[in-house]
């Protein structure tokens, strides 16, 4: 049977979700909890590849088991007495076996969040940020990246993927009671790309680029002409979405 794993997570003390040699992970963690009270190996599939540092106030990832689990809400504490502090897993449901968490998925939500003045109680949950900044010209040019569908020019390079194509749904800074807040909606993301659209928008922000140049960077598909990546601190994956009613499993 398959089974969602819906979850949150600092990721400050993490080098992102995917598993790699001598470096703590999210995905690496997970499975270490499951396979403490499975008492075997398994594999977790996650929706979405968060870089190092970067927060997740709702994850989504799959996995795989051989028969029905009895009690989800006994397995749930569990884990949440065997993971870190910094992650937590809320809930667990089953889905049709051939649902893949990832592909599934039918948009994912990021908020990149600022502070203005010094906290410290957010020094690993916002970027501080002091200069000046016009955030009608920053609003001005997000409203172009709804314009266009191929954004190679804010995604890390030597990325494995197939295509650079991504339908953005909103894109927008707002102010809030600690600073400015971006939040982007998309059907998908490139690696890299919500931190290297925030690093160029503050660009405009600052006066030091403008919207026509904006514009320029996106229609040239190149990297080096976007700004430079935001840092990770500021970044939460705030939301995944799927079609529930279509791939929750039903009793036969």
């Amino acid at each position: 049977m398959r089974y969602f794993i819906e979850l949150s997570y600092k990721g400050t003390h993490f080098h992102g979700w995917q598993k790699q040699p001598n470096a703590p992970t999210i995905q690496e963690e997970l499975e270490k909890a499951f396979g403490v009270l499975f008492r075997q190996s398994v594999e977790i599939v996650g929706s979405s590849r968060t870089d190092a540092g970067v927060h997740a106030e709702q994850q989504f990832a799959h996995l795989d088991w051989q028969s029905e689990i009895a009690s989800m809400e006994r397995l749930i504490l569990g884990l949440n007495s065997v993971l870190p502090q910094d992650i937590a897993v809320k809930q667990l449901i089953a889905v049709e076996n051939d649902i893949h968490s990832r592909f599934a998925a039918t948009h994912r939500c990021y908020e990149y969040r600022m502070i203005r003045q010094k906290n410290p109680f957010l020094p690993d949950l916002a970027y501080h940020f002091r200069p000046a900044l016009d955030m009608n010209k920053m609003n001005e040019a997000a409203e172009l990246l709804l314009e266009y569908t191929d954004f190679e020019c804010f995604s890390k390079i030597h990325t494995e993927v197939k295509t650079f194509l991504c339908q953005i749904e909103y894109a927008y800074w707002q102010e809030t009671p600690n600073g400015l807040t971006f939040y982007i909606k998309a059907n998908r993301f490139l690696r890299g790309m919500v931190r290297a659209i925030v690093g160029t928008l503050l660009e405009i922000g600052r006066g030091r680029m403008t919207i026509v140049q904006f514009e320029q960077i996106i229609l040239s598909k190149n990297r080096k002409n976007a700004g430079a990546q935001a840092p990770a601190c500021g970044l939460f994956l705030t939301e995944v979405g799927y079609e529930w009613e279509k791939i929750v499993s039903r009793p036969e």
